[in-house]
């Protein structure tokens, strides 16, 4: 996370914008939530505008947008080919929470688009599973703009508190200490979110299920 922050800080503001706004909208028109999750650029965007590299204002309004285009999106990709994409071989390792998600559509309708802009894996699939439940677009355009603004500014604006705060601790304990710290809680999230990975991994697929079935029914032949 560290070389990404050295990267984006050697940018030049525009490009600054262009980038962390990519990012945000291929999390949810392209699913790239499963490699770089928007939030982390959201949060990296953030940082940056509290060391002045661009406007805080201004990202804000990149985020927002770029969050609600993208699962715009990824709505009209669902509607078009979504079946096709939920029979690729990724998308069946997620079986699992790939029908929780489909069934917090059927339970919640349009308001799950708006929780699911919360939660990563959901941030990055419900806006296509959406399209593919032939959910109304303006229903959907509803609640997700709604969604897109919270989250947006919300993490942005984090990314830019938590800039303030590390320059509190700087100059409180000078900077080998507060370099330290960041290290650190860095580090943790990294830990945290490879345990979640594993898990996420670990737990069995559709396809794992059939042939425990399979298995326990030639078991259970004379």
């Amino acid at each position: 996370m560290s070389s990404i922050t050295d990267w984006l800080s050697g940018l030049s503001g525009p490009v600054v914008y262009a980038v962390v706004g990519a990012l945000v909208f291929a999390e949810d028109a392209l699913f790239f939530g499963f490699v770089i999750p928007g939030e982390t650029a959201a949060v990296l965007g953030g940082f940056l505008a509290h060391q002045g590299k661009v406007s805080i204002g201004w990202l804000v309004l990149v985020v927002v947008c770029a969050a609600v285009l993208g699962d715009s999106t990824g709505f009209e990709i669902g509607r078009r080919i979504g079946p096709k994409i939920l029979d690729t071989r990724p998308m069946r390792r997620h079986a699992n929470r790939i029908d929780q998600a489909q069934d917090l559509i059927r339970r919640r309708g349009p308001a799950a688009v708006f929780f699911g802009r919360f939660v990563a894996f959901f941030r990055a699939m419900m806006p296509a599973l959406a399209g593919a439940s032939r959910m109304p677009y303006p229903r959907f355009l509803l609640f997700n703009a709604l969604g897109g603004l919270i989250w947006g500014a919300g993490f942005t604006l984090l990314g830019y508190f938590a800039g303030a705060a590390y320059t509190q601790v700087e100059g409180a304990v000078g900077r080998a200490l507060a370099l330290l710290i960041a290290a650190f809680v860095v580090i943790t999230l990294l830990v945290w979110r490879l345990r979640r990975r594993r898990s996420e991994t670990r737990t069995p697929t559709r396809d794992d299920h059939d042939h425990q079935d399979d298995q326990n029914d030639r078991d259970e032949k004379p």
